[in-house]
Formats: C-alpha cells, structure tokens, sequence
C-alpha cells in the first residue's frame, strides 16, 4: 500500500503489514518516507487507544497540517481490542490519498 500527498509516497508497506482501523490504514513505522514528517503540538487522545501524536507532512509538492497520526503508547485495551500492537503506526488524514 501507498500513502500519496499531492502524488508523493510518504509511506509504503506491503499490504499485510498495514493495519485498518476504524476505517482508517496505520502504516508501519518503517514504511515512513524520511523527512516528510515534523512533529505536530496538537494534542488529542483518544478514550480507547492513549494519546496521539500529531505530524505536518511536507514534501516538494506541498504539505498538509496535522495530516498524519500516530498512538505511540498505546493503553493496554488498545492492543487486546485491535489483535496487535500498533504503536506507532502511523495513520493519515483526507489530504493523504491512501491506494493498495
């Protein structure tokens, strides 16, 4: 899988190794292009997965504020629920075009 913004891959990963979520593909931490995130100061946390880290992404082509997501230290539940520990997947916003 891909995660395009504005035609720039800022992840890719094999397909068994994204984790849908709510709707949403969490990509490995690996899989992510170097240079294209910068940690976001918006906070949020979410009541069954922990507190999330916000990321602007940046390429040549443009950028997209808090486009991306992660929950780095996942609330035990989080794990039992999902069937696998995802911290620090990364997951994106509608700026991002995510294809297989």
């Amino acid at each position: 899988m891909k995660a395009l913004l504005h035609g720039v891959v800022v992840a890719e990963a094999a397909d068994e190794d994204v984790i849908r979520i709510e709707g949403n593909a969490y990509f490995p931490p690996s899989s992510l292009t170097d240079g294209a995130f910068t940690e976001s100061p918006t906070a949020y946390t979410c009541p069954w997965k922990g507190p999330a880290q916000y990321f602007d992404l940046t390429t040549d082509e443009g950028g997209a504020p808090d486009g991306a997501w992660s929950y780095p230290d996942l609330l035990p539940s989080a794990v039992q629920r999902v069937g696998r520990d995802f911290a620090g997947y990364v997951a994106f916003g509608p700026a991002v075009t995510v294809t297989p």
